[in-house]
């Protein structure tokens, strides 16, 4: 069997959807991967094992039609090269063009998987953002019904997108828990004698990097020797926070930012208490990290995140944008550290029930039929 995976980030396809490779891998199936940016590094890491790659002309965050146009044919071209018996696309541009490309070359099994629902749904719809969600929407619901099965990361985006018609009754979907984490991997380290916070993320608005920000000035004033950690860079995104804003964040010793890591690991154990105040998610991949570390969690009580944290049994969930609720979570953990143990156990019980990435596995590519 042949399957070929649509990516538009070359690094997730090693961070992300490298333990599933390797699961198809195990099962004497061939993969290819479509991807563009493939780096030597990334390459070495997929080619050492087997998989074959073929770069595609996709830019992840561009709005040119004559780009993506490109890229839609490029996709066909290689599927009709290589003959897929199934192709298997996630996040926005390589879903829409991998299964109208799909369809095109008649490829006979035909998979999405929606990782969250990104700029195009999140924040204001006015000007240039609202055209943009319009044409999203419109060509989500043209590819998504070249669709087998699509799969959600949670239940709120698969009853947002019925709700607007962007995937029919006739489409047969799936919730599946996210990328799924490696709890071996990812063990459980010791805590940090005080408590150290930590914000993972692409420094994004969405993901609420500055109500990061504007808690931690909050929680300062009152135990100004409070860490809290930032991790992360600023993606060629039009929701990005600005340099400027990180520099002052930097020079006022609000956060401390240790920029982007290619291991995440060493600044989770150095920490106590993770935090994500994201507007939506999928499933986010760094709260499970964490949670198999054995971390307590604060997050957003919104689609994705609020999944993850059983509201005083591993963690806080705050409204989303309230930087008073979150200011107010931590101070609550500051002041009870006993919770940071407490939470941090039960995060580790969770991810090991739920997000094990070989269970995450076996539910997807069961419900594919590729094992």
């Amino acid at each position: 069997m042949k399957v070929l995976l649509v990516a538009g980030y070359a690094e997730s396809l090693v961070t992300f959807r490298g333990d599933l490779i390797k699961r198809m891998l195990n099962s004497n199936i061939e993969i290819h991967v479509a991807c563009p940016g493939i780096n030597l590094s990334i390459q070495d890491s997929l080619m050492k094992n087997g998989v074959i790659l073929h770069d595609i002309p996709l830019k992840r965050t561009g709005t040119n039609p004559i780009e993506d146009i490109k890229s839609l044919f490029a996709l066909r071209h290689i599927m009709r090269d290589i003959n897929p018996d199934a192709v298997l696309a996630y996040t926005i541009k390589p879903v829409i063009y991998g299964m109208l490309a799909a369809s095109m070359a008649s490829v006979p099994r035909r998979f999405a998987l929606i990782t969250g629902l990104g700029y195009a749904f999140t924040g204001s719809a006015k000007g240039i953002r609202g055209v943009i969600r319009g044409i999203v929407r419109r060509l989500y619901k043209a590819a998504l019904l070249q669709s087998n099965i699509v799969f959600f990361q949670n239940p709120d985006d698969a009853a947002l997108f019925k709700k607007l018609g962007i995937i029919g009754a006739n489409i047969p979907t799936r919730i599946v828990n996210g990328s799924g984490v490696d709890t071996a991997q990812y063990a459980v380290t010791a805590l940090p004698e005080t408590p150290v916070f930590l914000l993972i993320a692409r420094l994004l608005g969405d993901k609420g990097v500055r109500e990061y920000a504007k808690a931690a000035q909050l929680v300062k004033q009152k135990y100004p020797a409070v860490c809290f950690d930032l991790v992360g860079w600023i993606d060629e995104n039009p929701d990005a926070i600005r340099q400027q804003e990180l520099d002052e964040w930097i020079a006022a010793g609000v956060v401390n930012f240790k920029g982007k890591l290619s291991d995440v690991r060493p600044a989770i154990a150095a920490s106590s208490v993770y935090v994500l105040p994201s507007y939506r998610e999928g499933t986010p991949r760094t709260v499970l990290e964490a949670m198999a570390m054995g971390r307590a969690i604060i997050t957003t009580d919104a689609p994705g995140c609020r999944e993850t944290v059983q509201d005083g049994v591993n963690g806080k969930l705050v409204a989303v944008k309230s930087v008073v609720e979150l200011a107010d979570a931590m101070i609550e953990i500051i002041e009870n550290p006993e919770l940071i143990r407490q939470y941090g156990k039960n995060s580790r019980l969770i991810a090991e029930e739920k997000y094990d990435v070989h269970k995450v596995n076996s539910f997807m590519l069961n419900e594919m039929g590729l094992i």
